[in-house]
């Protein structure tokens, strides 16, 4: 009796697993091949992809998409092309719809696009120097009619302050509570956005008084880094190779961009400066700033600042190159960094 019972058992689990609801694991019965394969794509590439049915299943019909957006829909399980122009840099998604013998199955298989063009090469002239707190840890730079705005970093000691760029004199200057580590910075309509570092938490400010007038909290982005804007978006930084783009009414992350030179990505991407239409990103503990087109993430130049450095007071809490600021005049920036007692105008020139 026992052993009748134990193969009536063994019976009934084999058969529930023979026959059981395959669409659980799709990733079993199909999957995605893209051929000729390669480590990284461009945006002049054409995928062309095929899937692989492992369960000899009758398919049906089966939607290709990128991200959200349909881009191929056919009856037949035949190679199909998928062009990339477009598409954002760094790593997407091609996902597929099969419909077969009934039921549904979504799959996905993940690739990278680079750039296309090869980064231009740009180095700097010094026009002016001036004095800068050798005291600030600089997170952020930004100007607003002449006036140049600045946020310092460190626990207990970050701060927001208004100062004057030609003597370096410290016009007003807010302190945050102890417990937050000041990063970016960005104004727009009357109103200056500041960063903290892992408190998830922003701060907004009236630019004419400095007074707190609200806060806002991360999404996705997890740290706060860098800050700029174009005048209807505000960009922000995390750490990582990522810009993720604000609502400016919300502070909601609306997307984000991934930076990527035609090679690799550019991780750390730290302080932002929006410049005739690009993202200036200072990259961290580099001496070099990246230029992003904000749309792609494509980089399509890089500012090698070395030497900057060596300029400044050398000692024992000298930091990296951090603070870059853009005030109108055609290839012209600002820089600082963390516990420089100089700042520098500069001149891009393409090497």
């Amino acid at each position: 009796m026992k052993i009748h019972k134990l193969l009536i058992f063994i019976f009934t689990v084999t058969f529930f697993v023979g026959c059981g609801d395959d669409s659980r694991n799709p990733n079993d019965v199909f999957s995605i091949s893209i051929q000729d394969v390669k480590k990284s794509f461009k945006t002049s590439d054409v995928l062309q992809v095929i899937i692989m049915n492992k369960k000899n299943k009758t398919i049906e019909s089966i939607t290709y998409s990128i991200e959200a957006e349909n881009v191929v829909t056919g009856n037949e399980n035949v190679e199909k092309s998928i062009p990339l122009s477009g598409q954002k840099m760094g790593k997407r998604t091609i996902n597929a719809l099969i419909k077969a013998n009934g039921k549904e199955y979504a799959i996905s298989k993940d690739f990278i696009i680079t750039a296309i063009q090869t980064p231009k090469l740009y180095g700097y002239t010094i026009l002016e120097t001036y004095p800068h707190d050798i005291d600030a840890y600089t997170q952020g730079l930004e100007f607003e009619n002449d006036t140049l705005y600045e946020s310092t970093g460190l626990r207990k000691q970050s701060t927001l302050r208004k100062t004057n760029y030609l003597t370096g004199e410290v016009l007003q200057s807010e302190k945050l509570a102890d417990q937050y580590f000041g990063e970016g910075l960005t104004i727009m309509n009357g109103k200056i956005y500041q960063l903290t570092w892992q408190a998830n938490t922003g701060f907004i400010y009236n630019l004419n008084t400095l007074e707190t007038t609200g806060t806002f909290v991360y999404g996705a982005s997890k740290e706060g880094w860098g800050l700029c804007n174009n005048g209807t978006t505000i960009y922000k930084s995390d750490g990582t190779e990522k810009i993720w783009a604000l609502n400016p009414n919300t502070l909601a992350e609306e997307g984000h961009i991934e930076i990527y030179t035609n090679t690799s990505k550019i991780p750390k991407v730290n302080e932002l400066e929006w410049v005739d239409g690009k993202i200036y990103a200072n990259i961290y503990q580099k001496d070099a700033v990246a230029i992003v087109d904000p749309d792609t993430g494509a980089v399509e130049g890089v500012i090698d600042l070395k030497g900057l450095k060596e300029r400044v007071s050398q000692h024992s809490k000298l930091d990296v190159l951090n603070g870059i600021a853009y005030n109108g005049e055609a290839n012209i920036l600002y820089v600082t960094g963390k516990n420089w007692d100089k700042m520098f105008k500069i001149e891009i020139v393409e090497k």
